[in-house]
């Protein structure tokens, strides 16, 4: 039985409205599809080796975009660490910068300063889910310029001092607590700088790399107050710092200890950050450095004025100011900085930190940190890192700071080295830095 003419137009036309209905859908549903931009390096923030820099990193894109069917998150790959200022200054002149990226602290006053960040302060007062608590203090501030928050702390890193268990054994010297003192450290420098030998040359020394800023910080000098973009040298407490450190150069004799000094056993205290605690604690990076000898870690020797406490670093978060996609970008960097999973994964798949309270100080946490670790070895104490984080010292936020810091610890080494007077050159050099922040 043929179909009538009439009956075959009712059929063909339902068949092009519903294929066209398709099309449309099909446009219309990419045409909603939204993508994200997201800035990340390869590799470590703390430049120790890490073979698992993007699993975080999936990982959340994964769930994100499982939990928001029309977004997609794209980052560009193998961006090195030392590559990454270039390549993100490059797409702030093209305007092409991405809705959310990480941010190197010596870029950060730099971004924020030029209003490329954009003020989450407006954000996290909206957001009734968010709770700045959660957070050490010292790593949210990192993310502050001016009293505003422009980051959120993504992984954190505390300084830690490196011991030499070994060595102070052989001296027959116990290994200090965590509340030691600088004259703690100075008696113990004393007793371990030896010519071993018999050469008539030093060959074993009490530390290496401790510098006027570790004794400053853990004297509880201010070298800038309250914003002010001038440093402050000419000060008991920086003083002491710096005299500190001259006692402990001159037990030396003038002999420069090095770090194949250190790598071979021959030095009792290093400072180190917690990131090279975890890698070469365990395997397989253990049996490239320190196999002959064993090792922990405490807190840094406390000045008279001062606490066991150091510097925190910590590795920031923004979203740019300009970006078409606020909500959504806003939602994703929290699931990076303030998912109680993700963060986890920080001790799972990174070196550093969680900048979350709950998770550093987490059982979980610290099951973690020995999984890779020998039974004989002891794992940090969480209590103590959550303590060292949330008492340790934050960078000051300004332009030029590192510039300024760096600067002083140069020209603080030729005083200390040449013997020269500490209380007149101190005040030189304040007055020098001084003028170079002025212009």
């Amino acid at each position: 039985m043929k179909m009538s003419k009439k009956k075959y137009g009712i059929i063909l036309g339902c068949a092009v409205f519903i294929m066209s209905l398709f099309t449309a859908l099909h446009f219309i549903r990419k045409e909603r599809q939204i993508t994200i931009e997201l800035g990340i390096f390869a590799g470590s923030n703390w430049d120790v080796a890490n073979a698992n820099s993007y699993v975080i990193i999936d990982k959340a894109i994964e769930r994100f975009e499982r939990e928001h069917k029309n977004v997609k998150i794209h980052y560009s790959s193998g961006i090195l660490k030392r590559d990454y200022s270039e390549w993100l200054s490059q797409k702030l002149l093209l305007g092409k910068m991405p809705d959310v990226f990480m941010i190197l602290s010596d870029d950060f006053n730099r971004f924020a300063s030029l209003g490329v960040l954009k003020d989450l302060d407006k954000l996290i007062e909206k957001d009734p889910s968010f709770d700045r608590e959660k957070f050490f203090t010292t790593t949210l501030l990192t993310g502050q310029y001016n009293g505003t928050q422009f980051a959120l702390p993504y992984e954190t890193v505390p300084t830690l001092m490196f011991v030499n268990k070994t060595l102070l054994q052989k001296e027959g010297i116990e290994v200090p607590d965590s509340d030691w003192t600088w004259d703690d450290f100075l008696d113990i420098s004393q007793k371990v700088t030896k010519d071993t030998d018999g050469d008539g040359h030093l060959d074993q020394f009490g530390m290496y790399n401790y510098d006027w800023l570790d004794a400053a910080y853990t004297n509880g000098a201010v070298l800038f107050e309250n914003g002010d973009n001038k440093i402050s040298l000419v000060n008991e407490k920086v003083t002491q710092a710096v005299k500190f450190v001259k006692q402990l150069y001159d037990l030396n004799q003038g002999r420069k200890v090095t770090q194949e000094d250190f790598d071979s056993g021959k030095v009792a205290f290093m400072p180190l950050t917690f990131a090279d605690y975890r890698t070469y604690k365990t395997y397989p990076y253990k049996i490239k450095k320190y196999l002959n000898f064993q090792w922990d870690c405490i807190t840094l020797p406390a000045g008279p004025n001062g606490e066991n406490i150091s510097e925190v670093n910590t590795l920031l978060m923004g979203i740019n100011s300009k970006t078409k996609h606020e909500k959504l970008a806003w939602e994703f960097l929290k699931l990076l900085t303030y998912d109680e999973e993700i963060q986890m994964d920080i001790f799972r798949y990174s070196q550093g930190a969680s900048v979350l309270k709950n998770v550093t100080g987490s059982k979980e946490a610290e099951v973690i940190l020995q999984e890779y670790m020998e039974e004989s070895e002891r794992v940090i104490d969480n209590e103590l890192l959550s303590r060292v984080i949330e008492q340790g010292m934050v960078a000051p936020q300004f332009l030029r700071y590192r510039e300024a810091v760096s600067l002083a610890t140069s020209e603080i080494q030729v005083i200390i080295e040449n013997d020269k007077n500490i209380d007149s050159s101190l005040k030189i050099l304040q007055n020098k830095i001084n003028e170079y922040l002025k212009q």
